[in-house]
């Protein structure tokens, strides 16, 4: 695979921002009626991780990955 500046820009251009990202887990998290608490005893991530991502100043792709599956998204749901 080669890399140019083009591939770079296609790559990105779908990417959300991190407060897009922390909205659509604290509505999905809403929607699917779970507390910040349920969500993290189901993820395995302790509460203030959920709430750092709810508020957009963490958006680590692994945790985004463990939220999405346990509220039965897609992996890419919420990709940062």
């Amino acid at each position: 695979m080669t890399v140019s500046i083009s591939n770079f820009h296609a790559s990105t251009e779908n990417m959300l921002a991190a407060d897009q990202v922390a909205s659509l887990v604290a509505q999905a998290r809403v929607a699917a009626g779970y507390s910040v608490d349920d969500l993290a005893v189901t993820t395995g991530l302790v509460n203030d991780e959920i709430v750092e991502i709810e508020n957009g100043s963490v958006s680590d792709p692994a945790k985004l990955k463990r939220i999405a599956a346990a509220l039965r998204l897609p992996a890419s749901a919420f990709h940062a």
